[in-house]
């Protein structure tokens, strides 16, 4: 027999308010939580906030002060497809940091002291469609196949970072890239450049603020726009030689010849020796056939004259 509709209604009370109050027993001081989702935006955090629920799938800790994310609490929520640490203090080393968050789409690591970005940065995070690193003025390196691994990312953001180069292979392997923030950099627009720059004009990738993306460095191409830059280096690199040019192709003719004329008086100094050495042996051989022919006159007159000696005495 059910309980009656009053009953009824109670339990649920009861039971929603049980299943209210595990959540925020659960759920981390200074923050709040709702279902599958930790917000502690502007809480001044100093660490990494504790107790987070397991089943979290969205964590925001923007605008705090987090200088560390350690590896293994944030590595036990392994259902997070959303995490948004903007505006901390980040500084730390976060190769191995993502390793067990393969469901991860959404990462926002914007307004931190990240240096650098290495291959095993982000190398776990499979499934990373969004990626915003930007506004770290200290990140000064990317590396090669930094995010070989992340072939689903469609919105990756470096803008306002201190980068002056990035390699193409980091970018033109990633098939389904739709956006590239890479405005106000210090970008140092040389002739390793230049494959960069002819990428942007043919990839067909979205930049925003493209107003913004510009040539720093060499002054000759200070403010020049990016990837108009690209026909400029063309000439400069590939067409136009600098003095310097210039003077290294002078060095290899002065070597070239230089080469050329030793070997030629090598080559003659042989053939004046080969020379010498022949008639020196076709002269010894004529000694040699007259010393016998000498030799064969001498004994023919010897045995002439013991032969008129036979006959004198015979008479």
């Amino acid at each position: 027999m059910s309980p009656p509709n009053g009953h009824k209604s109670l339990w649920l009370v009861l039971l929603f308010g049980m299943g209210v109050m595990a959540e925020s027993l659960n759920c981390p001081v200074k923050c709040t939580c709702q279902y599958l989702e930790v917000n502690c935006t502007g809480q001044q955090l100093q660490d990494f906030p504790t107790t987070i629920p397991l089943d979290t799938r969205q964590l925001i800790l923007a605008t705090n002060n987090i200088s560390y994310l350690p590896s293994v609490e944030l590595n036990f929520l392994s259902d997070l497809v959303y995490l948004d640490c903007r505006e901390n203090a980040i500084s730390e080393d976060l190769d191995f940091t993502f390793i067990s968050l393969n469901k991860l789409i959404y990462l926002d690591l914007s307004f931190n002291n990240l240096t650098r970005v290495t291959f095993t940065t982000f190398s776990q995070l499979s499934s990373l469609v969004v990626l915003k690193i930007s506004d770290n003025p200290n990140l000064v390196e990317i590396e090669k196949d930094s995010f070989a691994n992340n072939t689903w990312l469609r919105h990756l953001d470096v803008s306002r970072t201190g980068l002056t180069f990035l390699d193409i292979s980091i970018v033109k392997d990633l098939p389904n890239l739709k956006s590239l923030g890479l405005s106000e950099n210090l970008w140092n627009c040389n002739c390793s450049f230049l494959d960069f720059t002819l990428w942007m004009k043919e990839s067909g990738v979205r930049f925003p603020d493209p107003e913004n993306i510009s040539c720093y460095s060499p002054a000759a191409l200070h403010g020049w726009s990016m990837p108009g830059v690209e026909s400029k280096l063309h000439y400069t690199c590939l067409l136009h030689l600098h003095d310097t040019d210039y003077a290294f192709l002078g060095l290899i003719g002065f070597c070239i010849f230089s080469a050329g004329t030793v070997a030629a008086w090598l080559a003659g100094m042989c053939v004046v020796l080969y020379e010498f050495h022949t008639t020196r042996g076709g002269n010894d051989e004529d000694e040699d056939e007259d010393e016998e022919s000498s030799s064969m006159d001498r004994t023919g007159g010897m045995g002439s004259a013991r032969h008129m000696g036979r006959r004198i005495s015979a008479s």
